[in-house]
């Protein structure tokens, strides 16, 4: 499975504040939107595109623009966190949405809600902030691909070794980017070192 992780001073520096448990939520929200924004820019680096024929102001050139539509699929809710990014750098975005509720005895995902654009023949982009334990990823692309996706990346802030290890063996051949990639998770399945429950803190929850 290719694994990507964000080699930018930019993004170390938003990473560290986000991990600090000082950081109120107004802050934390932009933190947020800004390693989101790199992040969907090494997760983009290779979209395809084809020539354009246009008129600049002083004569007639070949260009190049996007040659596919873009879908970005946030897991519920904390993922949502990482949209608009996205929606601001590419104005043909369409959005999916899949609902992965944690349950916090078991660290296992349940399902609750799922609404999908059509997916064939376009690049998908499932957002998570954390990659955990691996399932709420691995349940999300089962979802995507039984939708009609075929080239699918997962974009989260934050990963662990165990969450990497489960997509390597559920889906090696989507890539992951990831901002860090964080020693373990803790006897609660939470990330070491981590930033706590991204949800609880981007909403103020």
């Amino acid at each position: 499975m290719p694994l990507h992780v964000l080699q930018h001073p930019l993004g170390a520096h938003v990473l560290t504040h986000l991990r600090d448990k000082t950081t109120k939520p107004a802050l934390f929200r932009t933190l947020s939107y800004q390693i989101s924004l790199l992040l969907a820019l090494e997760a983009t680096r290779d979209l395809a595109t084809e020539e354009k024929e246009i008129e600049t102001p002083m004569e007639p050139m070949a260009g190049r623009v996007l040659a596919r539509q873009l879908v970005v699929v946030p897991i519920l809710r904390a993922g949502l966190g990482m949209v608009q990014p996205f929606q601001d750098i590419f104005p043909d975005v369409s959005i999916g949405y899949v609902g992965l509720e944690r349950d916090h005895t078991t660290a296992i995902a349940r399902s609750y809600y799922c609404k999908l654009p059509p997916l064939e023949g376009k690049r998908v982009i499932i957002v998570d902030p954390m990659l955990a334990t691996g399932g709420s990823a691995a349940q999300a692309i089962d979802v995507v691909k039984a939708a009609g996706a075929k080239e699918i990346v997962f974009v989260c802030i934050v990963a662990s070794s165990e969450g990497v290890a489960a997509m390597e063996q559920a889906h090696p051949a989507v890539p992951v980017h990831t901002g860090a990639l964080d020693r373990a998770l803790n006897a609660k399945k939470y990330i070491l070192p981590g930033l706590g429950d991204f949800g609880d803190r981007l909403y103020g929850t």
